[in-house]
C-alpha cells in the first residue's frame, strides 16, 4: 500500500472544490463517510481533466488510497489538483484533501490519490484530446 506524504504541510496544486461536510455526509459513527470523500475527490478531478481536454470525460482509474485523519462534521474539505501528466487521451491528476474547522486556521491533510481520466466523444468513445 502506498504510504502517504506527510512532508509537505501545504496542499500541492491548485484549489479545485470546496464543500462543507455536513451530518447527512457522515457514516454511522458520525465522521464523514469515505465514500462521499472521494465523490468530490473524483469531482476534483473532473472539473481538471475537462478542461484538460476540452470536453466530456470518463473516471477510468483511481490510485491507492489512505486516509490520515477523520473529517469531522461541519469541516471545510478542500480538494488540491495538480496535472501529473497528459497522454493521447488521457491525463492523471494527482488529488490532496486537507480540511479544517471553520473557526480553526490550521489545515491538516486528510487524503491524497491520483486520478486518471480519459477523454471520450459524444457516443462515450475513447478520442483524441488533440481533436478536441
Amino acid at each position: 500500500m502506498k504510504k502517504l506524504d506527510e512532508s509537505n504541510p501545504e496542499p500541492r496544486g491548485e484549489l479545485q472544490l470546496r464543500v462543507l461536510a455536513m451530518p447527512t455526509d457522515a457514516n454511522p459513527i458520525g465522521d464523514i463517510s469515505g465514500g462521499w470523500l472521494v465523490t468530490q475527490m473524483d469531482s476534483a478531478a473532473s472539473i481538471v481533466a475537462n478542461r484538460i481536454t476540452k470536453g466530456r470525460t470518463a473516471t477510468m482509474a483511481i490510485g491507492d488510497m489512505s486516509f490520515i485523519r477523520p473529517i469531522k462534521v461541519g469541516s471545510v474539505v478542500c480538494c488540491y489538483a495538480q496535472v501529473k501528466s497528459v497522454g493521447r487521451s488521457s491525463v492523471r491528476i494527482s488529488i490532496e484533501v486537507w480540511s479544517r474547522m471553520p473557526e480553526d486556521e490550521e489545515r491538516q491533510k486528510v487524503t491524497e490519490a491520483e486520478f486518471v481520466y480519459v477523454a471520450i466523444d459524444s457516443n462515450r468513445r475513447l478520442r483524441s484530446i488533440r481533436e478536441a
